[in-house]
């Protein structure tokens, strides 16, 4: 069984982090689960326990190391781990991209390398503070402080508070017109996709896209109830269409899916759905430990 836990960023580094989040398995030694990723966000994931690799080319599989940066994805990642595993980590909001990189978020997309060659030395001490750790408190004190350490490396760049404007857009209302989304945090459409390139890593419609396949890939999973209204502005077309975004989003059919277990794939949609669907105060660090 897949446990998680989240939490959110303090208040100072709100805008620039999206969630905190630790993942624990307590499987067999010799289990292989393979699975592929989706993320709505780059992210950092330290691998304090377990075999983990993802397929980086055609039928070629190899790890980053023990720290590692994914870029956001546009496509489904597939990975797979061997064994019980620990891995801690944080979602990196796409308005906060520029304070924390000096590349484009494109250049990163669908891509998984070792943090230390976007953050350095940075990434190594955030790697000798988090490995013997246990206490989520602990975990998350460090993975803030590198996070701080590297605004200030980049110094200090102010986020882009309409990038994430869009992103809750995207979240909240994915089959809405891009001009119409463009126009609610005030800017243009080629404003927006220029923007949108360099911080998400993906064109507007393609963030509207995966969006709304994530919130439908949600409700058969059973994570969310949406209303018949909201289930219906989420249907696709018709079934050639649903058909076409699971496969790029998914990699498989919708039946498929249905009938396919697909554990860390759903671990990511069940702490989605938790993260937005409950109070940020339900996951607030309160006197030094989380609630």
């Amino acid at each position: 069984m897949l446990l998680s836990r989240n939490y959110p960023p303090s208040p100072e580094l709100e805008p620039y982090i999206a969630r905190h989040y630790v993942f624990e398995a307590e499987l067999p030694q010799d289990l292989m689960l393979t699975d592929r990723l989706l993320s709505e966000t780059a992210f950092v994931r330290i691998l304090i326990r377990g075999n983990w690799q993802a397929e980086i080319a055609p039928g070629y599989w190899a790890g980053a190391g023990p720290v590692v940066f994914f870029g956001p994805n546009e496509f489904p990642l597939p990975v797979r781990v061997k064994g019980p595993f620990t891995v801690i980590g944080f979602a990196i909001h796409p308005g906060g991209w520029r304070s924390l990189f000096d590349r484009s978020a494109r250049d990163y997309a669908d891509q998984m390398i070792p943090l230390s060659a976007a953050w350095g030395n940075i990434a190594e001490r955030l790697w000798t503070e988090t490995k013997d750790e246990t206490d989520d408190t602990c975990l998350v004190t460090a993975m803030e402080r590198a996070i701080s350490a590297q605004l200030a490396w980049i110094g200090l760049r102010a986020p882009d508070t309409q990038m994430n404007d869009f992103a809750a857009i995207a979240r909240s209302d994915s089959t809405i017109r891009i001009d119409d989304a463009a126009a609610k945090i005030g800017l243009s459409v080629r404003q927006l996709e220029r923007r949108c390139l360099a911080t998400f890593g993906l064109s507007p419609k393609a963030v509207l896209r995966r969006s709304r396949f994530l919130d439908m890939a949600t409700a058969m999973r059973g994570f969310s109830s949406p209303s018949e209204e909201e289930l219906a502005a989420l249907r696709y077309f018709d079934q050639s269409h649903l058909t076409r975004e699971f496969k790029r989003f998914a990699g498989m059919t919708p039946r498929a899916f249905e009938r396919t277990q697909t554990p860390l794939f759903t671990a990511g949609l069940d702490l989605r759905n938790q993260a937005f669907a409950r109070p940020a105060a339900d996951f607030r660090l309160k006197d030094g430990m989380p609630r």
